[in-house]
């Protein structure tokens, strides 16, 4: 049976608990649709793609972690922005998104299910005093080569990272943030753990790691974030009884 579009945001919302973020855009509801829902698609960014395929799929919703309306950018409803809001206002389709909610969910979220695909097990938050920590801390199930990890995460993402070496040791000791956290490699360091695993690199990453003594990967920002999203979404279909298809939408990124 299809469930109310307004109770189902209500239900994300007291799961995710935006209220607690302070985000760089919306959470939640950010494009509504249809009052009811009985299909959901679920992807990492609602780009034009993903939103075409929706529409193929005849789905009611779609569920991303990067949606629309981020700080700093233009308000002109114009071009690429105009284009993909005329899509979901032409089928009726809603667009909800959740982005440092879904990043720190302790089970749903992005981080959570990275440890869960590697098989790291989390001990802690990447912020010890943080009450909402983006990202974590943990340990591996065995001692690992830098070349070894390297190939753990090709095999259960899907593409080689880059890996910056910070020197000779082995890796037991981990901390990861997906997307584009390269910046909290520093905190990392400070935690004194072995490696630290994220979406993305800058230039300056290099020469911290290097410095500071602490392997870096950089395993793709669209790779890291595909599992909370998915996550999510399956959480719905069983909670609800509705349908769900997660859309990779390749992003070598």
């Amino acid at each position: 049976m299809p469930v109310a579009l307004k109770d189902l945001e209500q239900h994300l919302n007291s799961v995710l608990q935006p209220e607690r973020f302070a985000d760089y855009c919306p959470n939640g509801l950010q494009v509504e649709g249809r009052a009811n829902v009985a299909r959901i698609v679920s992807g990492v960014t609602a780009c034009q793609a993903l939103l075409d395929a929706a529409v193929a799929a005849d789905a009611d919703v779609i569920l991303v972690h990067h949606g629309y309306f981020w700080k700093g950018e233009s308000p002109c409803v114009t071009g690429m922005k105009r284009r993909r809001l005329a899509q979901l206002l032409k089928h009726d389709i809603s667009l909800l998104a959740y982005h440092l909610p879904l990043d720190a969910h302790p089970e749903l979220g992005n981080n959570a299910q990275l440890a869960k695909k590697l098989g790291i097990a989390v001990t802690g938050g990447l912020q010890p005093e943080a009450v909402n920590p983006i990202g974590n801390v943990g340990e591996l199930a065995q001692e690992m080569s830098t070349a070894a990890f390297a190939g753990l995460l090709g095999e259960r993402l899907g593409r080689p990272p880059l890996v910056v070496s910070g020197g000779g040791r082995s890796i037991r000791s981990i901390a990861w943030c997906t997307g584009g956290a390269q910046g909290y490699i520093e905190q990392a360091a400070a935690l004194g753990v072995d490696a630290f695993l994220s979406g993305e690199i800058s230039e300056q990453t290099v020469h911290c790691a290097r410095e500071l003594g602490i392997h870096y990967f950089a395993a793709g920002h669209h790779a890291t974030e595909k599992y909370g999203v998915q996550a999510l979404g399956d959480y719905l279909a069983r909670a609800f009884g509705i349908a769900h298809q997660f859309i990779d939408i390749d992003n070598p990124a």
